[in-house]
């Protein structure tokens, strides 16, 4: 049987079953390969064409493949920014202005149409690419709400002048304050 996928390039095809060898046979193989890939991509997401694949490498329906990469909020299925910031939209940080928080980052940035579905499933980058806003249903942080996690940071006690300086120092230097 042909692995073969025309949406993807060899070196591709041989980076995906090198990262599927490596976990065959371990539990939650799945999982640890679609971080691993999703980490490996240089916009940080989870192409149609590579969910396929990996599906077909691993002897797994498409649908399976497909439904844990949708089911858990890590996995991306649309090009990530360069950086990320993530709301809390718990009870916490909502009642403690989490939701002015992403309100002004939605009025300041230039953000592409996305997935602008429920207020805990927001995903939205902006045009030139630099930066992902997304909200998370819980942190797991309530005393330090509103709080905010900026590429892989948590930041707590978060204003709208302190996020602005963050994102402003992050944008510019390009790492985390």
């Amino acid at each position: 049987m042909s692995l073969a996928t025309p949406d993807l390039s060899a070196e591709t095809r041989d980076h995906l079953d090198e990262v599927v060898a490596r976990y065959r046979g371990r539990p939650g193989a799945l999982l640890s390969i679609l971080k691993e890939v999703q980490e490996s991509q240089d916009s940080r997401y989870l192409p149609h064409p590579t969910l396929e694949y990996l599906g077909r490498a691993m002897g797994l329906p498409g649908s399976r493949v497909q439904s844990v990469a949708t089911f858990y909020a890590f996995f991306n299925l649309e090009p990530q920014g360069k950086h990320t910031v993530c709301i809390c939209r718990g009870t916490a940080c909502h009642t403690r202005g989490s939701k002015e928080l992403l309100d002004t980052l939605k009025g300041s940035l230039e953000l592409r149409p996305g997935d602008e579905g429920e207020a805990d499933k927001i995903a939205l980058t902006t045009t030139d690419g630099s930066l992902t806003v997304r909200t998370v249903a819980c942190l797991g942080q309530c005393a330090l709400a509103p709080v905010v996690e900026l590429d892989r940071g948590i930041h707590g006690h978060m204003s709208d002048r302190k996020l602005k300086s963050a994102l402003a120092r992050v944008l510019r230097e390009g790492s985390e304050p």
